[in-house]
This record gives structure tokens, sequence and C-alpha cells, in this order.
């Protein structure tokens, strides 16, 4: 079975730094990949925050903290990522840019590299047939937050090797992360179930049936949920539910997964959640204001 010892992590965003964080603490020497270097600073400033924070909570001990961001390099260009055992793709969920990417990385990859998508609703199988290896291909999909959340589904292409699907599956086990093995389906399975539910949440919002506060209230004292629906759609961000709603509705041809013309419209201001300071919460002042 291929040993992978190295991970290559394409995007420094709130997935790629947390994949980045845990793959290091796990002992993978790591290079984090972004165009801009402001971004790959911000992610490092990020990472170590988060570790200084679990060495506060005594969950991991400052040696532990600082081989961690040793084992973390930066790199700006793609080739930095030639020497990675194992790639994966965190990059905004549109299929078109992420089939640019895995072209161009394909191309500076060493042939027996794995290459994996933390893809949230798109097929593994077309992503696959983009590359030039689509038997070493297969969906890697953390919850976000990636150092919190304990869950990876993972997804085999039609195509995807047994040696592949192994090896993916020991490097997540190695992470302490649980596995849920799931079909090449639209969404999958966390999603398939949890979109509607916040798409239901919108549709109560732009209905009437219930303000901001009083949805989030009903599903967290209600439900147990730790965070209301629309409170945690704004922390994953709207053009993102918004993409994978579209996914759904577009790969199952059924109604019931409509995007709701509320978070269309929200999507369309530029109101994106908390990255973009306004969604179904104002987040500008002191504490986050409902917007509706």
């Amino acid at each position: 079975m291929a040993t992978i010892k190295t991970v290559g992590v394409i995007g420094s965003g709130q997935m790629g730094n947390g994949i980045a964080h845990v793959a290091a603490l796990a002992g993978f020497d790591v290079v984090l990949n972004d165009l801009s270097a402001d971004r790959l600073k911000s992610a490092m400033a990020t990472i170590n925050g988060n570790l200084t924070r679990q060495v506060t909570k005594k969950t991991i001990t400052e040696d532990a903290h600082q081989k961690a961001l040793a084992r973390i390099t930066s790199s700006e260009s793609l080739e930095g990522l030639a020497g990675c055992d194992l790639v994966i793709e965190t990059a905004v969920e549109k299929e078109e840019v992420k089939r640019k990417i895995f072209h161009d990385v394909c191309a500076v990859l060493k042939p027996t590299a794995i290459v994996a998508s933390n893809t949230s609703s798109i097929s593994i199988t077309r992503l696959a047939a983009s590359t030039d290896r689509p038997e070493k291909f297969i969906g890697i999909h953390f919850m976000n937050p990636v150092p919190v959340m304990e869950l990876v589904e993972l997804i085999r292409g039609i195509a995807t090797d047994d040696e592949t699907f192994e090896a993916s599956r020991e490097f997540v086990a190695k992470m302490g992360k649980q596995i849920a093995v799931s079909e090449d389906f639209p969404a999958f399975i966390v999603n398939r179930i949890l979109l509607p539910m916040i798409n239901e949440a919108i549709y109560t919002l732009y209905e009437g049936v219930g303000n901001v506060e009083a949805i989030d209230a009903a599903m967290k004292l209600g439900a147990h949920h730790p965070m209301g629906p629309l409170e945690l759609a704004d922390f994953i961000g709207l053009d993102t539910w918004l993409s994978i709603m579209q996914v759904l509705h577009e790969g199952l041809a059924d109604s019931k997964y409509r995007p709701c013309p509320l978070l269309v419209k929200y999507v369309e201001a530029g109101w994106l959640g908390r990255k973009s300071q306004r969604g179904f919460y104002d987040y500008r002042g002191d504490k986050p204001v409902p917007t509706r």
C-alpha cells in the first residue's frame, strides 16, 4: 500500500488551514499552497492560534505545538507540491475551478501521488476524469471546523482503486478522525441531510413563519443543536450553501432541493455570512445582530 508521509493542501482558507493543522499535528509533513503570500501568512497565524488554544486547554503539549508548526511549509506555486504523496484540494465549491487546479497540479506531481478533493458536493468521478490518474483520485471531505469535528467522509469515484482508498483511510485514521464511507452521489451523506434542513430554515424565514432569532433558538433549544441553522449557514458561508444546493437540485432533479430565493438574494447582495461581515446576522458591531 502507498505510504503517505508528505501532504499538500491547496488553498489556505478555513478548510485548508484546518487540514494542514490536523495533518501536521498527526506527524505528517505538510506543504500549504495558495496564490497569495498574505493569505498564507494569515493561515499560519490562524494555525498557530488554534494550536495555542489546544495547549491552553491541555489537549496537546507545547512540544507538540512547536513540532506541528515546524512540519508546515508554505508555497505560492504548485511546483512546491511536487514531492507530496497526497495532495488535497480545498478550493471554492465550483467545478470549473477545481478541474483547472487538478489539471495544473497533476503536471507537477510524481506518478504515485494520490490526488484528493475536499469537495462537499461535486461528483468525484467527474473531477477524477479531469486528471491523468483517476484511479488515484478520491474524495476526502473534512467537516468544518476541521480541528474540532471528528468526522471525515471518504468517497470513491468509479475508477478509484483499492490501494488509493486504503491509503486514504489510513491517513484519516492517523489523524484521529472517524470515517464515513459515502457513495458518489450529490452532496454525499452529511450535506445531503444537512443542506435541505438549512434551506428549509431559510424558507421558514422567507415565508415569515419566524424571525432569525426565533428560528435559531427553536433548533438550539428544541432540538439541542449547538448552533442554529441560520447561524451555521453564516459560519460556513452562504455562497457555499447555495453552491451545494444547486448541485443537489441539478444532480437529483427534485424540486425539494430548490434553493430558497432569499438565499439567492443574500448571495447576490454579497451578504455571505461571517466572512463578509453580513449574512443572516450583521457582525460589524460588538455582537451579531439579526438582519431580518
